[in-house]
């Protein structure tokens, strides 16, 4: 087993520096994940993907009136910062206003580091 999950890391030295390094590596994976795990976020998405370049006042019109969602412009803006923060939407300030637009490389990595295998014999 790795020095971080199993027996052999309880003690040795190099543990605390495996779990930090593992931690690193996965943090992103992670932020992801717990980002697409909220319904609102991905309907965020979903907007974005359909029409991206978005502004808040935009997207909140289009969730109120395609999704039903009845949340405050506070929380939809600290949702987009947590969509914003594991890297899957950016944003650009165009004088008063602030575009964000959906960035889908998390993704990506994420597909790239589980690639899709084909069994042999035809099986799922």
């Amino acid at each position: 087993m790795c020095a971080v999950g199993g027996p052999r890391g309880v003690g040795v030295p190099g543990a605390t520096i495996d779990r930090q390094v593992t931690t690193c590596i996965f943090s992103g994976v992670s932020d992801v994940f717990e980002a697409l795990a909220a319904p609102v976020r991905r309907a965020i998405l979903d907007e974005l993907q359909e029409r991206d370049g978005q502004t808040l006042f935009e997207l909140c019109s289009r969730l109120a009136m395609k999704h039903g969602v009845a949340l405050t412009r506070q929380a939809i803006s600290q949702h987009l910062a947590v969509l914003e923060s594991a890297g899957l939407v950016r944003t650009e300030r165009q004088g008063r206003y602030k575009f964000h637009y959906i960035d889908t490389a998390p993704l990506q990595a994420i597909a790239e580091r589980w690639p899709a295998r084909r069994r042999e014999g035809g099986g799922p």
